[in-house]
């Protein structure tokens, strides 16, 4: 969701390149936010073909809901490495993306 959240509504290319993933698993990642009513899919008026996902309302508050719980978690494993083990972690993992 974090990815969504934008001033301007992302295109299904920019969210996919982003999370590394192909246009098609990012289409079935969103269709659960769809169906509970936190995203909406437009057509891109620049391009009838492309479509363009903004968070509604309620993604939003889900999503201000979920930063905290998720900023304590990630504070929570870095204490667990020791210092330095975690930007060598993040540096392996792009490496092998």
């Amino acid at each position: 969701m974090m990815s969504l959240n934008r001033p301007k509504p992302p295109g299904m290319a920019a969210v996919a390149s982003l999370l590394a993933m192909d246009r098609t698993t990012l289409t079935a990642a969103l269709k659960p936010l769809r169906r509970r009513g936190l995203l909406k899919i437009t057509a891109d008026p620049a391009d009838g073909r492309g479509r363009l996902m903004t968070l509604t309302a309620k993604g939003r508050r889900l999503l201000a809901r979920a930063v905290p719980v998720w900023r304590n978690t990630h504070a929570a494993v870095e204490a667990l490495l020791r210092n330095g083990d975690s930007d060598r972690l993040r540096n392996n993992l792009q490496a092998l993306s």
